[in-house]
């Protein structure tokens, strides 16, 4: 990487711009180039700092459109002095000093001494070549998080990383970067408050969290950004959940898959590239082997064999059917409906040479321009097995041609019954700065009269990941604006996520140490926004799972927002085809896969319920263990923690473990604690009435064959649970499958083992259609319990939002296994229905739709 820096000096101020605004703007004038810095508040917490000059210019469309200020409701003080600003807001202290050099910006949270952020003095801003470099103090034995995607573990303290985004096939989890998201979000977590910044640019740079030093400057972290200036927002809170909410108010609020996306995914690249037998034939003799082994489906990953060419060169061809392998794509995607499963098309923002349209998109104007030939630019693109390439394209999402006949492609599988549009292939690698954008289509944002170039680098390539995004999206709103559009994106951007409602870690390797490090990229994902997320159980490359790998995968998987077993296995004798992984794949542990896959099913109420919580508030479903924990000092001492591999809340209900190694019958997990809870104890749900006081690490039995790994709920916390089946979303009117209403609703409780001394504990869940797109009507559902040595004392209330009736009609209440008391549901004493298997005990309360509900 070439160095080109220049640190700009002799600052002075250039007034505010207005008489009441907090916003500090300097510039300087050094070695005949103007420097422009500004620095202001915008609201509680939230800060923007750009560093730009007539070469260094912020492209118009970035990641987050400037927020509007908002300081009204909180008091705030501007006080100047010589060459030192201060902005104080809501007790948080913002200092701009530009005394000896460089603009210095430190921040303080309210009852600290010392600044929690400060620039690094003497080299704070500095234009490197095109782009530029921003220092900052380093922060040691504190928790970096962040960066949308980056190897486990999850603490990113110490480390160097690439910011792009690249196709990293069979990565190893531990060690790979870059990999496939582009989202330049770092947080720095500590026990008192903390601190993230987020720059909006679309360009290629590179993150140094306290991996450099020397003897001059010391540690320091350094972000280095390829092209253009610099738009940096600082976010200050007191935990975790205030700096992802605010993330939130800035880049945009999780999206909502449909309810149906939460059930098993199924996938496997074999099944689409067969010609005989028929491609369409093996997929449906899938889907009965299903039903033959009792296992619920929901959806399936049609990979892209369906549009590989019928004759040479095989080249997949985008928006395109092999009639051979597909004779009726239509009759094939009914089949597969009725069949009770939902269809989720791959689709790649590039065309081969021998696409039908490449000449027509070539001329067109669709795809990119090469600065050196000013044709049109051709790269090496994947179209075959591993490894394997062709001469094409890349669709330019900037051109209005090319998004347009984008759009026009997915509306087309929309409208074929597509379910959701799965936008694979999307980091844009493009292998020249230089290659020219269009710049032409209405949707890219563009200031008039300003002339930026055309350069892909300034722009930036992931730009292109968004639009895409955004052009995937509409199309499917276009053609059915009663139901959410449903888009899955391999790569992304903190933009790209205000379309695309899902993703997942890309193309993963079997293996012990791949399952226990995609841990530590959910709970990253999920603060950088990406919460419905999650891994190819299993693993997508490398040799199959054992049966015991596999049982564990998932295990692990479906206490995760997204569970999908999808793959690729590659060989030297097969590196077009590859092999699939099957639930039914090892006839010893088949009842047990099912099993499994049958409890993700009874989760889905509770696992959407967080989907409804993240969409609303930013909450991520998955969350690390020291997520509302943060007074407990082993959350940050512990390695094992801070490494984010080993365990995980869902919700604020259930504290997952894991087993990480063949062989193992004990899985270790630490109960975090809470000062302001002293009595918080936690039950291990797979075992006899087994408590465990808060505050400690305990091993707990987790055969692989029996007990599962270890989960343990919060004693006084509540789950929702349904049918062990896929059932029809309230919102579902057409229901092509002919699928079971969800007419059964329960609550899993977990009350202590005697008396509660008088303390009731109240927890809520959502739930809404399932189906419309926003805004969401969300109904609420209040469960209380209390208990004394025979009894456990339970109120329900609900509120319904109009026009949302459940199928559902009453209630049941589900004690833990072991438990032999009696249950009261709304003052009344409940029938107990029955015993189940694992020895728990379910009551079944009186209606809920006759008088003891409370609608809005």
């Amino acid at each position: 990487m070439i160095q080109l820096e220049v640190v700009p000096t002799n600052f002075q101020s250039v007034g505010r711009d207005d008489d009441i605004s907090p916003s500090v703007l300097l510039q300087s004038k050094t070695n005949g180039k103007t420097y422009d810095f500004s620095f202001e508040a915008l609201r509680p917490g939230l800060f923007r700092t750009t560093f730009t000059t007539p070469d260094h210019r912020l492209p118009p469309h970035r990641a987050a459109p400037v927020p509007s200020r908002d300081l009204d409701s909180v008091k705030f003080t501007y006080t100047q002095a010589k060459s030192v600003d201060t902005i104080q807001v809501d007790n948080v202290i913002a200092k701009v000093d530009w005394t000896d050099g460089p603009p210095l910006v430190s921040i303080t949270l309210p009852n600290q001494k010392a600044p929690l952020y400060a620039d690094l003095p003497n080299r704070s801003y500095a234009t490197d070549g095109p782009g530029i470099a921003h220092y900052t103090r380093y922060n040691q034995k504190t928790l970096h998080l962040g960066l949308g995607e980056k190897p486990a573990p999850m603490d990113l303290s110490n480390r160097h990383f690439v910011l792009s985004a690249t196709d990293s096939f069979g990565y190893d989890v531990h060690r790979t970067d870059p990999m496939y998201k582009h989202i330049p979000l770092l947080i720095n977590a500590t026990p008192n408050g903390c601190i993230a910044t987020f720059s909006t640019s679309h360009a290629r740079g590179y993150y140094s969290v306290g991996s450099e030093m020397d003897g001059m400057w010391g540690r320091f972290k350094v972000y280095r950004q390829d092209y253009g200036g610099l738009e940096q927002y600082t976010l200050v809170g007191k935990t975790l959940k205030d700096i992802v909410t605010m993330y939130a108010d800035l880049v945009g609020y999780p999206l909502l898959v449909p309810r149906w996306a939460f059930g098993y995914l199924a996938g496997g690249m074999k099944y689409s590239m067969l010609d005989e037998p028929r491609a369409s034939d093996a997929l449906m003799d899938f889907a009965s082997k299903l039903k033959k082994h009792d296992i619920p489906c929901s959806g399936f990953q049609m990979s892209s064999g369906y549009t590989v060419a019928e004759t040479e060169p095989k080249t997949r061809n985008v928006f395109t059917w092999n009639r051979h392998r597909f004779p009726d794509p239509k009759g094939f995607i009914d089949a597969y409906h009725k069949a009770g499963i939902r269809l989720i098309a791959n689709i790649k923002p590039y065309v081969l040479a021998n696409h039908p349209e490449y000449e027509k998109l070539k001329k067109a104007g669709a795809l990119f321009t090469d600065s050196l030939t000013l044709a049109s630019a051709e790269a090496r693109l994947w179209s075959a097995g591993g490894g394997e390439s062709g001469v094409g394209g890349h669709i330019d999402f900037t051109s209005e041609v090319g998004y347009r006949w984008w759009y026009e492609g997915v509306r087309e599988l929309r409208k074929l019954g597509i379910d959701c549009m799965w936008n694979d292939n999307n980091e844009y690698l493009i292998p020249h700065d230089k290659w020219q954008c269009a710049l032409t289509e209405p949707n890219l944002k563009q200031e008039g009269g300003q002339d930026y170039g055309k350069d892909v680098g300034f722009w930036g390539r992931a730009l292109n990941t968004e639009l895409m995004g955004k052009s995937s999206h509409d199309a499917c709103l276009e053609v059915y604006p009663e139901e959410r559009p449903f888009v899955l994106t391999r790569s992304a951007t903190a933009g790209t996520l205000r379309y695309c409602a899902s993703s997942w870690s890309g193309d993963n390797t079997t293996s012990w140490d791949g399952m226990r490090g995609a841990n530590a990229l959910s709970l990253t994902a999920g603060m950088c926004l990406m919460q419905c997320y999650g891994h190819d159980i299993g693993g997508f490359e490398g040799p199959q799972p054992t049966p015991e790998l596999l049982v564990r995968w998932c295990q692990q998987g479906i206490y995760s927002p997204r569970f999908a077993i999808n793959c690729f296995k590659t060989s030297p004798e097969n590196n077009s085809v590859g092999d699939v992984i099957e639930p039914w794949m090892y006839a010893e542990t088949t009842p047990l896969v099912r099993d499994i896959i049958k409890r993700r099913y009874e989760l889905i109420p509770y696992l959407y319920s967080l989907a409804l919580e993240s969409h609303t508030t930013a909450t991520p479903p998955q969350r690390w263990t020291g997520w509302g924990f943060e007074q407990d000092p082993e959350v940050w001492n512990s390695k094992l923690l801070t490494d984010g591999e080993t365990q995980y809340w869902l919700g604020d209900a259930l504290l997952v473990g894991g087993v990480f190694g063949p062989d193992q019958d004990t899985g270790r997990i630490y109960l975090p604690k809470n000062p302001g809870d002293p009595d918080l104890t936690f039950l291990d749900v797979n075992s006899t009435q087994s408590f465990y006081d808060a505050g400690q690490w305990v091993s707990l039995p987790a055969r692989w064959r029996e007990e599962g790994i270890p989960v343990l709920a919060r004693v006084g916390s509540a789950i929702p649970v349904g049918r062990d089946v896929q059932v029809r979303s309230l919102g579902d009117i057409k229901n092509e499958g002919n699928l079971p209403e969800d007419d059964y609703r329960a609550v899993e409780i977990f009350p202590p083992k005697g008396s509660s001394n008088g303390k009731e504990w109240a927890n809520k869940w959502y739930e809404d259609d399932g189906v419309s797109p926003p805004p969401v009507k969300i109904s609420v559902f209040e469960v209380s319990y209390s208990s004394d040595e025979g009894k456990v004392y339970v109120k329900f209330s609900e509120k319904l939002q109009e026009d949302f009736d459940p199928a559902w009609k009453t209630l049941d209440v589900i004690l833990p296994q072991g438990d032999a008391r009696v249950v009261v549901f709304n003052g009344k004493e409940a029938e107990m229905v029955k015993e189940d298997s694992r020895g728990r005990k379910h009551f079944r309360g009186v209606s809920v739709r006759k008088g003891n509900g409370v609608k809005l």
